[in-house]
């Protein structure tokens, strides 16, 4: 144990001491991450803190394995074991920092990537069969090598795409680390257990500048070289005692979250017909910064969701059906709440509708209705008749129930209101979407829609389709000189008004 302290502190110090001085040599060679685009960082920050990470990790390692101590006896007869992983995990780091400062192209990084994994395959790391809870073992056969690459370049890519806020693969990873190194430590296996020691020690040591707000970022160096090293060390436990069995689902809970946001991409970019390592902004990281959290709250319930998953990766490790069983619904529970939360199923429902052009009833029926809705405005002549017009559209599009509400001094008040009979007394399942008439500065009355959907949410379509429904009358009432149309533009500044958000949406009750 005083071994594996060792390592952790050994690699923490050199994390720390080293990342300032990578942070200088990052400047220095222009490896900058530029805000904009898919980077939700608002300042250029420095990369390459990768080689800090994987310096800190191998140091500690490499000196047990040329000092005499009994841990280092034991590490160095699995020297050749060492010696593939450090030298793959230096070529991912190599690769990973060019790409950094000059940029390389996506199949030349995979066939990089290939290249390590293959060098893993050869020093041992092999995934010749797979042990499953409740079914047994897999035997791999012929396929043992494709499957074996495909699990590294995977994990490897996994990392990488979950680098996106500041402190969040870092602190993942970490995790991650745990569950390896509790597994080893548990197995006896020397070798993994003192290599993510140093890895956590490392993680420590980089998250003092990494943590928001970010003054490095690990870049590719970092996520390849932390992907390719957790990748084998899953495998490294079974390789040491000779076996030809392998439980993957342990690493597979351990690194849940970039996994599923891997899995997640590679469907969303098909549905979207997208090269499948093009970069967008639709991963789980981007969801959560998009709901209004800020960066940090979203990193936090992200180290939290790890934090289960390790704890149940753990349980599964220990091979007892009603542990594993309980592992197992902990994380069905929690990645279905990421999932819902995030609207992953919503998402989906969504490319699939719009692939095939299939829209709600009402959404098509209010969507063959505007074309005709100016002509009928044009023709009224009082504010009754517009209102009319808008009932009339509302029923029309099977709509559950339409509001025109007036800003008073007093609140809103209901100044005109259409609903379907059905709808006066059950409001369960409705949602609604509010629009001003006019601008938000100058709006007198606010344009209430309710129905019942068939999804859970306002769809994008319905958004636009009532926002124009909502310009089209606001354009009338103004030409009507209605109380409710916007106030004219000398008067916007002195009306005593309260303007309302726009498209606020919320579930009737």
């Amino acid at each position: 144990m005083r071994s594996y302290v060792a390592a952790f502190f050994i690699a923490l110090l050199i994390a720390a001491a080293l990342t300032p001085i990578v942070r200088l040599l990052a400047i220095r060679l222009g490896a900058m991450s530029r805000p904009g685009g898919r980077h939700v960082n608002r300042r250029s920050v420095p990369r390459l803190g990768g080689i800090s990470i994987a310096l800190a990790v191998s140091a500690p390692v490499a000196a047990l394995l040329f000092s005499d101590s009994g841990v280092a006896t034991t590490i160095q007869g699995s020297a050749k074991l060492a010696y593939g992983l450090l030298a793959g995990a230096a070529i991912m780091c190599v690769v990973g920092a060019v790409d950094d400062t000059r940029g390389l192209r996506a199949m030349h990084k995979l066939i990089a990537q290939v290249a390590c994994a293959l060098i893993a395959f050869a020093a041992g790391f092999r995934i010749e069969a797979i042990s499953l809870p409740f079914v047994g073992s897999l035997s791999m056969g012929i396929f043992a090598l494709p499957i074996t690459v495909a699990w590294i370049v995977g994990i490897t890519n996994a990392v990488n795409l979950i680098d996106g806020l500041d402190g969040l693969a870092a602190g993942v990873v970490f995790f991650a680390a745990v569950t390896n190194f509790t597994v080893a430590y548990i197995s006896s296996s020397v070798f993994v257990a003192v290599l993510m020691a140093a890895m956590m020690g490392a993680l420590i040591g980089f998250l003092f500048y990494n943590f928001n707000p970010a003054r490095i970022f690990m870049g590719d160096s970092g996520s390849y070289f932390l992907g390719y090293v957790l990748a084998t060390a899953s495998l490294a436990g079974a390789a040491q005692k000779a076996s030809t069995t392998v439980s993957l689902l342990v690493p597979v809970v351990a690194l849940g979250v970039p996994i599923f946001d891997t899995l997640f991409s590679v469907v969303r970019r098909w549905l979207e017909r997208r090269p499948l390592f093009s970069p967008d902004r639709g991963h789980i990281h981007h969801r959560l910064i998009d709901m209004g959290l800020t960066h940090r709250r979203a990193v936090l319930i992200l180290y939290g969701v790890s934090i289960v998953l390790t704890v149940s990766a753990v349980g599964i490790s220990l091979g007892r059906s009603w542990e594993v069983g309980v592992a197992l619904l902990a994380v069905t529970v929690v990645m279905t709440g990421l999932i819902r939360s995030v609207g992953y199923f919503e998402y989906l429902v969504l490319r699939k509708r719009q692939k095939s052009r299939l829209y709600e009833r009402h959404t098509e029926r209010l969507r063959r209705a505007i074309p005709e809705l100016p002509a009928a405005l044009a023709a009224t002549r009082s504010e009754d008749d517009v209102l009319g017009e808008l009932a009339a559209l509302a029923e029309s599009a099977e709509l559950g129930y339409v509001e025109v509400l007036r800003n008073g001094a007093a609140g809103e008040e209901c100044a005109f209101k259409w609903s379907r009979s059905e709808y006066d007394t059950d409001l369960r399942g409705l949602v609604s979407a509010r629009f001003p008439i006019g601008r938000d500065d100058n709006a007198r009355a606010i344009l209430k829609f309710g129905w019942r959907p068939e999804t859970e949410e306002v769809s994008p379509q319905d958004d636009v389709l009532l926002q124009l429904v909502t310009d089209i009358v606001a354009s009338n009432l103004s030409r009507l000189a209605s109380p409710l149309a916007p106030a004219p533009a000398q008067d916007a500044d002195s009306a005593n008004v309260v303007a309302p958000a726009p498209a606020v949406r919320k579930h009737a009750t």
